[in-house]
């Protein structure tokens, strides 16, 4: 047997110098990807290999499937992405190291972001700056929710800079980012008021919200919101008109945009430049997000989660060979928290 890691400087014996991985040769949807047998990946320097125990899905691994916006392209491949494995949060173990590794040794259990993306495989790389100890009172699948969905919503916070007794309104309450908003929301001290569906408004409740309604029923300009109602406003869904979600607000107030709607080609790209003019001059701040990984904000996360401050709501797990439903069911746009892919 070949050493996988290839000029790693220290690696675990793995049996094969190949592993099952589910690949998209193309941009397109759930039905481009499929099971097939690639290379072990080579931890170069700074970063290690992991072997998978779980992997979170997010809205932005359907995007990458897809291509779109396609202005995405640019940055992940032009006719098919660079990267063709998704799943970008890992729970994992280290197996491999690359040159220049410190902090981490083979066997340590950790949880991170995949740059790229890799976690639907049995191995992947990442570097270690990406990287955080997993507590062992922390489950792996629990774990691999909170490193883009979770850590997106701190940063939602901190752009709003929700604070103890502060009216928070969360859009978009039921998914991945909208169900940690919530709880951290509440967590902070803060008034939470929710729009999801209705089919969610009791799990949503249970997170922390005082207040849920139907988003079919109730979108901000909706009386039952209420003008300058709110401090600030997380605006995950990205479809609600600008001037309606600044009106929420009281002068003074914020809303963060988190994600937006947009057209094929530029994404929410006209939507953030309209919030940047419609902010000048006005005491209604609109602030959009781009979210990156903080790996001292994840530490924080993994702590509150460890202690049970912070439940990640699940709503599916698969098994690896079933890797292809749950993109599909999170290409489906209905998740209820997260979705998680195990390697079982």
């Amino acid at each position: 047997m070949t050493d996988t890691t290839r000029g790693a400087a220290s690696s675990a014996p793995l049996s094969t110098d190949t592993m099952p991985a589910w690949r998209q040769a193309r941009y397109g949807g759930p039905e481009v990807v499929a099971l097939e047998q690639v290379d072990v990946p080579a931890p170069r320097r700074g970063e290690v290999l992991l072997r998978l125990r779980a992997t979170g899905l997010n809205n932005g691994d359907v995007r990458i499937l897809r291509g779109e916006p396609l202005l995405l392209r640019t940055a992940f491949g032009l006719r098919r992405p660079k990267q063709g494995i998704r799943g970008m949060d890992a729970a994992a173990t280290v197996v491999g190291l690359g040159d220049g590794v410190t902090g981490f040794a083979l066997g340590d259990e950790v949880v991170g972001e995949l740059p790229a993306g890799g976690g639907l495989a049995r191995f992947a790389v990442a570097p270690v700056t990406r990287l955080v100890r997993r507590p062992a009172g922390l489950t792996p699948v629990l774990a691999a929710s909170l490193p883009v969905a979770a850590g997106t919503a701190w940063q939602a916070l901190e752009r709003g800079a929700v604070s103890t007794g502060q009216r928070v309104l969360v859009i978009g309450a039921s998914g991945g980012v909208g169900t940690f908003a919530v709880r951290l929301a509440a967590l902070r001290g803060a008034e939470v008021t929710a729009l999801c569906g209705s089919r969610s408004q009791e799990l949503v409740e249970g997170l922390g919200a005082s207040r849920t309604f139907d988003y079919r029923v109730v979108q901000p300009g909706s009386a039952e919101l209420g003008e300058g109602t709110f401090d600030v406003v997380i605006d995950i869904a990205g479809t609600a008109p600008l001037r309606a979600l600044q009106r929420l607000v009281r002068d003074g107030g914020a809303v963060v945009l988190v994600s937006g709607e947009g057209g094929r080609i530029l994404g929410p790209i006209g939507r953030i430049l309209g919030a940047s003019f419609r902010s000048i001059g006005s005491k209604r701040a609109l602030r959009p997000l781009a979210a990156v990984a903080k790996p001292d904000v994840l530490a924080r996360l993994v702590a509150l989660a460890a202690d049970g401050g912070l439940a990640p709501v699940i709503e599916r797990e698969y098994p690896f060979a079933q890797a292809g439903d749950a993109l599909a069911h999170v290409d489906a746009g209905h998740a209820v928290g997260k979705v998680v892919v195990t390697a079982s």
